[in-house]
């Protein structure tokens, strides 16, 4: 019973929620001592309170390939399927970065295109440090805006494969979606507009401007 989904549940992109991730990931979620313990009958509301315990980030890692607790936790949430009120204070959650994480991850999986792109590239503008586990069990240090940039333009993140993202292009062809500007452009034409009318250019993340614009300009689109 703990391992089933919520009966209440909707399916995801035509399939249980907790699919998303591959069987052989699911099945080492399940048999960890951390999912036993500690993910047994949480729901949606004390769910944050095991993200706020959080002190790292990652997929699996080790050589048996070990689930970390912020995949058991990922897991969890397609399980119980929080409802979108729930997600989006998750994300907009300033107080606890891994729970901000956490939010962008389960939304990615299962939000429509335009809410992750609405939801989560506001992040991109969030630069604080998070500790991330490795697939060799070591540590390394990345940042938010980094993970939610991998969100938007990855396959594959944390040893789950991503639901296909239609490119942003795409959206504002279609006028789903406005062009996007990051507050260093804001701050740039502030400066220059006494000298020169500002010249509007597609919106970028400081730390991530050159990867995510070329991202958006080759990815392909999949319905």
């Amino acid at each position: 019973m703990a391992n089933r989904t919520d009966p209440s549940a909707r399916t995801v992109h035509g399939t249980n929620p907790q699919m998303l991730i591959e069987k052989i990931t699911r099945s080492r979620i399940y048999a960890h001592t951390y999912w036993k313990e500690h993910c047994f009958g949480l729901t949606a509301e004390t769910l944050v309170d095991r993200a706020i315990d959080l002190d790292c980030y990652g997929g699996t890692y080790g050589g048996f390939r070990k689930p970390g607790k912020f995949l058991c936790l990922l897991l969890k949430a397609l399980q119980i399927q929080p409802e979108k009120e729930i997600v989006i204070e998750f994300i907009k959650n300033e107080d606890y970065k891994y729970v901000r994480v956490l939010g962008a991850f389960y939304l990615r999986l299962v939000g429509r295109a335009l809410d992750v792109y609405q939801y989560l590239e506001p992040l991109l503008n969030d630069y604080r440090k998070i500790r991330e586990r490795r697939l060799d069990g070591k540590y390394q240090i990345t940042h938010v805006d980094e993970i939610v940039h991998a969100l938007l333009t990855q396959d594959t993140v944390c040893d789950v494969a991503l639901p296909r993202l239609p490119t942003r292009l795409h959206l504002e062809d279609q006028r789903l979606l406005k062009e996007r500007r990051s507050a260093l452009e804001d701050d740039l034409d502030d400066e220059s507009e006494d000298e020169a009318p500002p010249v509007k250019r597609r919106s970028l993340s400081p730390t991530s401007a050159r990867h995510y614009d070329e991202n958006r300009s080759d990815r392909r689109l999949f319905m």
